[in-house]
């Protein structure tokens, strides 16, 4: 049933509508501060839509037309994945200055909440692939569940 809800409220967002908002109309409005206000954003987005694994964050991401994500590797205290697409590539075309700070905080605090330790992350963009690799590392000392007991 909750499948079937699923696909009836899905509706497709004109890109220019998504590109508008996202790349025009944001750094317009909050200036230099842009892309650190959408890495917060990111991260409180994340807080909302909680993911228990990183299946469900490629799923996630699809259904909310932020790209083709991917994880392409993995060491003791990082992650790599890359971000592509269809999505990816055209706000690359149409915008030189795209941002790619909110992905980046959404993935940061995904990872947190399902590493349970402190995570940051940060994007490289390349143009000419028109991909975005995001680098997440999280400290393996700092775990978040010893401050929730404390809270």
């Amino acid at each position: 049933m909750a499948e079937n809800n699923e696909i009836v409220n899905e509706k497709m967002i004109p890109v220019f509508g998504y590109e508008l908002i996202r790349d025009t109309l944001l750094p317009n409005v909050l200036g230099d501060e842009t892309p650190h206000i959408l890495y917060w954003a990111g991260k409180e987005l994340a807080r909302k839509y909680p993911l228990e694994t990183l299946d469900e964050l490629t799923d996630f991401f699809q259904k909310a037309s932020f790209g083709d994500l991917e994880v392409i590797s993995e060491k003791k205290d990082e992650m790599h994945l890359l971000l592509g697409g269809e999505m990816t590539a055209l706000r690359l075309n149409n915008d030189g200055n795209a941002t790619f700070k909110l992905e980046a905080g959404f993935i940061a605090e995904q990872v947190q909440h399902q590493k349970q330790l402190y995570s940051e992350s940060y994007e490289e963009v390349d143009k000419r692939k028109k991909t975005v690799k995001i680098i997440v590392k999280w400290d393996r000392k700092e775990s978040i569940s010893d401050e929730e007991i404390v809270s």
